[in-house]
């Protein structure tokens, strides 16, 4: 329980900070898209006797980078070039595991979420690769946010918005990667994008737009995983039904407050 905390806690806040970001720029759908094309590196792991984390992370990189050229380089859209690697991470993980002989209970954790089945090797995993990403977001931070905001100001500027692009597709699907045993390949994305959808209700600025998505996406992750030792039901799938809980009484708060106003 206490590595579940600490893994749950960590993870939360990188997929909050990046989740700002990721819904800032209406790529809501890379979470589902990584997520489900990591399979492919989970597989292999098992199949290999592999640590499944480190292996996942090295071929989300590969699959975001992907991603990017395809969606920057050629003609195919966003949402296309998401798909591709979508369903070709899958296709390849199922036939990776259609040569593992027997059952591997391991596998059902990483596809639905089993926060207390992290151990030790997954939480180092998920602290200094974590930490790595956070180094990575507070150095390049400014930079990002221009790019975000402003890139054709950004170019004109003397910096080069391919870079700062890039390197938020790689910490987004590392950060998924990372996220895969606290709530599921099937559901990751929904962690990434409902806390930033709670916090937008009511942020005026960026920075307050920040601040509220990490504190709901600690809240959500820790409140979930409460619920779920004491109702004795899947940690993944309570933390997600918290999170839409909360954005179901926000968004009815909000509306009271705005009817109460007129």
């Amino acid at each position: 329980m206490i590595r579940a905390l600490l893994a749950g806690t960590f993870v939360s806040v990188l997929l909050g900070w990046l989740g700002t970001f990721v819904v800032t720029r209406k790529m809501s759908f890379i979470g589902d898209g990584v997520a489900h094309a990591s399979l492919a590196g989970i597989a292999l792991a098992v199949l290999l006797g592999w640590a499944p984390i480190p292996t996942a992370v090295v071929l989300a990189v590969v699959i975001a980078i992907i991603i990017y050229f395809l969606e920057k380089k050629t003609n195919i859209s966003s949402d296309m070039a998401i798909a591709i690697m979508f369903t070709t991470g899958i296709a390849i993980g199922i036939i990776l595991l259609h040569f593992y002989q027997g059952y591997q209970p391991e596998l059902i954790s990483y596809l639905f979420g089993n926060i207390l089945t992290v151990n030790t090797l997954d939480l180092w995993s998920i602290l200094i690769i974590g930490i790595f990403i956070l180094f990575i977001l507070s150095f390049f931070y400014r930079k990002m946010l221009f790019v975000t905001f402003d890139p054709s100001g950004a170019y004109l500027s003397g910096l080069n918005p391919w870079i700062y692009d890039l390197l938020l597709y790689i910490s987004t699907a590392i950060a998924i990667v990372l996220s895969i045993k606290l709530v599921g390949i099937i559901m990751v994305s929904a962690l990434l994008v409902t806390p930033s959808a709670i916090a937008k209700m009511f942020a005026r600025n960026f920075k307050i737009f920040t601040f509220l998505t990490i504190l709901f996406s600690i809240s959500i992750v820790i409140v979930g995983l409460i619920a779920s030792y004491y109702l004795d039901l899947p940690s993944g799938a309570m933390i997600i039904l918290t999170g839409t809980s909360l954005f179901v009484v926000g968004y009815l708060g909000k509306m009271f407050v705005k009817v109460f106003k007129h």
